[in-house]
């Protein structure tokens, strides 16, 4: 009886990991470092977010210049390339509150 309850268990633990996984938005972090790996770091360095008399204050501020500078370099990422992206330098940088998840 304990065998079948271990891997009841083990069954259980599976389901719910993988509901956790696809509940997720896949790639979030993986495509904001892409994007930025690809398109901003030829610019960018680690100082260049580390500045004093930085603009980005906040959540907000790190998104909107995000969208800036990917307009004045000429890409045309949509919202959600540019969020991504925020969200991965706020994890690496600035570990503002992120407000641009979606909500439950």
């Amino acid at each position: 009886m304990t065998g079948w309850r271990t891997l009841l268990t083990l069954l259980l633990a599976f389901t719910l990991g993988h509901a956790v996984a696809q509940d997720q938005r896949p790639g979030d972090a993986s495509r904001g470092e892409l994007l930025y790996s690809i398109h901003c770091i030829s610019c960018h360095n680690t100082s260049m977010h580390w500045r004093d008399k930085g603009v980005v204050t906040n959540w907000p501020t790190l998104v909107a210049q995000v969208s800036r500078w990917q307009r004045l370099s000429g890409q045309a990422w949509d919202e959600q390339d540019v969020t991504e992206v925020a969200r991965y330098l706020n994890s690496l940088h600035y570990h503002y509150p992120d407000t641009g998840r979606p909500g439950p």
